[in-house]
């Protein structure tokens, strides 16, 4: 009878530490069942995107435990920009973004309809497999995230996952974003403690208490850090893990290269330097015994361009962003930037071998030189330098504004307030000849009439060196050199 009894205990006590086994994991997203997956495309400077990131990859990642979200940032990510291609063609799912994607039937397109219907959408799916870019879905339990294409960063409750390289232990990553404690799922594990880093949406960022380094990833979380601070062990591709880290901040330092070029061929540009020795000659006109005026007035001018540039700058940074909503047109934008710097740049050839003033694009049109011309006439003092110089700007705009243009694009990528440092070294360099030229007749050195002679003797080779670095530039950024 005894023996009855522990027969009849043994299978009632394995099925309650079984369901206590289970309740106590109930936590862990690699063990739950009902996790609602789905891929979101976003860029980090898209208006659009600044309305429904916060949503999509804050609030509601934070509302729902069982929420799995797979994030793509194409703006800064070329490697992500190309897999929006796939996911459209076997989820048709379209080019715009911001895009949500729960399966092929699924998905959800610009910020408005993100911000309506994306939790409606979440709360009537029980569970959702991963939709992958072949077309195929799979729980997240079952995901391979060692195996996903492009940099993706996994969001989940209060943490993230950042691939940063190759490899990584698969079930390791997906029981770190499940787990409530991770500390308890790194003894024996190789990693290594780092300063936790926003992470960055469009138009503001998620900041996390804690971080480590993995291999081919980085987990970031809030709440209880690790109890030793120190290194975990190391991985066996350290080495490859810095040089591709280093090639990427490389390759974002190219930013200044691109600027400072283009800067330079809008500096050297004949039709700036000829309106500015215009307005030098119409002050000593009216007063040639006042050099100061020369000062003032060139210094004046030269302000008034720089400020106005400034803001032609941030207008034209403005419009590629909100055409970046499209983004399709933000995947080839780059290369369409590289294509006309190489027009450019032959236009300025064509002006070396057989040179013709005022050809649209190199130099200011023939019609409107008088114009400006009777405008500068009437100059006679520094503050009417200063405002002359606000006017005239946009005389000059047809043959200063293709170097610009490209170098707005470019910059388009960043936010808008980001992109004034950038803007201010490149019109900085912009009017650096003017400066020069104004101190040059100032201090005696030369003559306007000079300044101006030297001008024309050499307004060919201006234009061939021009040609030459904005074609090489332009070269490089179709084949994504740069």
């Amino acid at each position: 009878m005894k023996t009855l009894s522990v027969l009849v205990l043994i299978p009632i006590i394995i099925t309650t530490f079984a369901a206590f086994a289970l309740a106590t994991d109930s936590d862990n997203i690699t063990n739950n069942t009902n996790i609602v997956c789905a891929v979101y495309f976003t860029g980090v400077g898209c208006p659009h995107c600044a309305r429904a990131d916060p949503v999509v990859l804050s609030e509601l990642v934070n509302e729902y435990n069982d929420l799995v979200i797979i994030e793509y940032e194409i703006y800064q990510e070329r490697d992500n920009a190309q897999l929006l291609y796939g996911y459209d063609s076997n989820y048709n799912s379209g080019l715009g973004i911001p895009l949500i994607i729960f399966s092929k039937d699924k998905h959800i397109i610009g910020d408005i309809p993100i911000l309506q219907n994306a939790e409606k959408t979440i709360n009537n799916l029980s569970w959702n497999p991963c939709p992958l870019l072949n077309g195929s879905s799979v729980p997240f339990s079952q995901m391979d995230i060692v195996s996903l294409p492009g940099k993706p960063k996994i969001w989940a409750k209060d943490r993230i996952l950042i691939k940063t390289g190759e490899g990584g232990d698969n079930q390791l990553l997906k029981d770190l974003l499940g787990t409530e404690t991770p500390c308890s799922l790194l003894n024996n594990k190789s990693y290594e403690t780092t300063d936790a880093k926003p992470a960055p949406l469009s138009g503001s960022s998620v900041k996390f208490d804690n971080a480590i380094k993995l291999k081919g990833w980085t987990f970031q979380w809030n709440g209880n850090g690790l109890e030793n601070n120190g290194t975990g062990g190391n991985w066996t591709n350290d080495v490859n893990e810095t040089d591709r880290s280093n090639k990427e901040e490389t390759k974002k330092d190219l930013t200044l290269p691109k600027i400072v070029s283009l800067a330079a061929v809008d500096a050297v540009n004949p039709c700036a330097l000829a309106v500015l020795t215009l307005m030098l000659i119409a002050i000593l006109t009216y007063n040639p015994k006042k050099k100061r005026n020369v000062l003032l007035a060139g210094l004046a001018f030269t302000i008034s361009v720089f400020v106005m540039y400034l803001f032609y700058g941030l207008v034209i940074i403005r419009f590629f962003q909100l055409i970046q909503a499209l983004a399709a047109i933000r995947l080839w934008l780059y290369k369409i930037l590289g294509l006309l710097a190489v027009i450019l740049g032959l236009l300025n050839l064509r002006d070396f071998f057989h040179y013709k003033p005022g050809r649209l694009g190199t130099e200011m049109p023939m019609m409107l030189r008088p114009k400006v011309k009777k405008i500068i006439s009437r100059v006679t003092s520094p503050r009417g330098a200063f405002v002359v110089g606000l006017f005239v700007t946009v005389f000059l705009l047809p043959c200063t504004i293709g170097p610009y243009v490209i170098a707005s694009g470019i910059l388009s990528a960043l936010e808008l307030m980001k992109t004034i440092p950038w803007l201010l070294i490149y019109n900085s360099i912009f009017v650096l000849p003017m400066i020069a030229i104004t101190l040059v007749v100032y201090a005696g050195i030369k003559k306007v009439e000079d300044v101006s002679g030297w001008k024309d003797k050499n307004i060919r080779y201006l234009h061939l060196v021009a040609g030459l670095i904005i074609i090489c530039l332009g070269i490089a950024m179709v084949m994504g050199r740069v």
